[in-house]
């Protein structure tokens, strides 16, 4: 975990900006001792963001999974095949 104090951040911007695209991690600002800001490159966000959205299709496909909901028997899906692709040789 990368920690600097606001100041860092007001008085070298430059070395803040480098130091997360080096790192790839997250930069925790602080502001009087306490947390404040998080910053990080846009990489590195966008890249989060894509992973989150992936968990939330994960996620919705594991409830509709679990309420079986669009589930279907080995059978069923094997008649289903059948039909699309004709019967089996």
């Amino acid at each position: 975990m990368i920690i600097k104090p606001s100041t860092a951040l007001r008085n070298d911007y430059s070395a803040i900006s480098d130091l997360a695209h080096a790192e790839d991690a997250p930069i925790y600002i602080t502001k009087n001792g306490e947390g404040d800001l998080v910053i990080m490159s846009i990489d590195a966000y966008e890249r989060r963001e894509e992973v989150l959205k992936l968990r939330a299709k994960l996620e919705a496909a594991e409830q509709s999974r679990l309420s079986r909901q669009n589930t279907l028997s080995i059978e069923e899906s094997r008649q289903r095949l059948e039909d699309i692709y004709g019967q089996s040789r």
